[in-house]
């Protein structure tokens, strides 16, 4: 499909006329129908707003001229696995578990290999083929070749220790000490907590990256305590195998 196709048909499955479309995205109604009759394509400004518009990256607005992965770890990308620049403008070089609102996740590039180990190993790729791939792979990608210049001057690395210490400072008894926070999606972690009437509620948001981490309980036993946070709250739970029975510890806002 060509983009003229792709915009007709993301703007008929939004229930969009041509002339809201043009309201929406501040063209002419004759624009739109130019760019879905083929004779033009938006500019690059406009492109940024259909894709903010209808979720889906400017490289799907162009036809997936190329194939895309993540230029910090490598995965392949589709559109739901993009991250999002601070205006919420999908960003077609990586994935949202290495970068959310403009902020990039990892600033060690040993620690990005250990979380990906964990999630690549299976019975055909060992843990050692994996490691081994990742280290000399990911160095490759755009991220790392030009971390100095995409690191922030480790402002980003000065937030999550921040977090770490207040974290710690909790002293939640039977909660080992907290050295890493990792990028975790909300879908993967929003565990729903069952309130004393029976209901269950949900506190994160599916489409959000936070930073946060497992730990085994000093105490033994087949419980894990989860910790998540961000700018506005630290959450820390328990959960048995596979966040099985999750329980709310404490909800703190910053």
């Amino acid at each position: 499909m060509n983009t003229g196709e792709i915009l007709r048909e993301l703007r008929t499955r939004k229930g969009l006329s041509q002339d809201a479309l043009a309201e929406k995205v501040f063209v002419t109604r004759q624009a739109v129908s130019r760019w879905e009759n083929g004779e033009t394509v938006p500019g690059t400004e406009t492109l940024k707003l259909l894709s903010r518009l209808f979720g889906v990256s400017i490289n799907t607005l162009l036809g997936s001229p190329q194939k895309l992965i993540c230029q910090c770890c490598g995965m392949p990308l589709t559109d739901s696995d993009l991250g999002r620049d601070k205006d919420g403008t999908l960003n077609d070089s990586y994935c949202k578990w290495c970068y959310a609102d403009g902020e990039y996740m990892y600033s060690d590039i040993d620690d990005l290999i250990e979380v990906c180990v964990r999630n690549m190993v299976s019975p055909e790729h060992p843990e050692e083929e994996v490691r081994a791939y990742l280290k000399e792979a990911l160095p490759k990608l755009d991220y790392w070749k030009r971390y100095r210049e995409l690191g922030g001057d480790g402002r980003f690395e000065e937030f999550k220790r921040q977090l770490i210490s207040e974290i710690n400072a909790l002293n939640i008894e039977g909660m080992p000490k907290l050295e890493k926070l990792n990028a975790l999606v909300g879908s993967y972690v929003n565990l729903p907590f069952r309130l004393p009437g029976g209901n269950t509620v949900k506190f994160l948001d599916d489409n959000t990256t936070y930073l946060g981490n497992q730990l085994e309980c000093e105490f033994g036993g087949d419980r894990c305590f989860g910790v998540l946070a961000n700018a506005d709250f630290i959450l820390v739970c328990t959960y048995g195998e596979n966040g099985s029975d999750p329980e709310l510890v404490m909800y703190k806002k910053r």
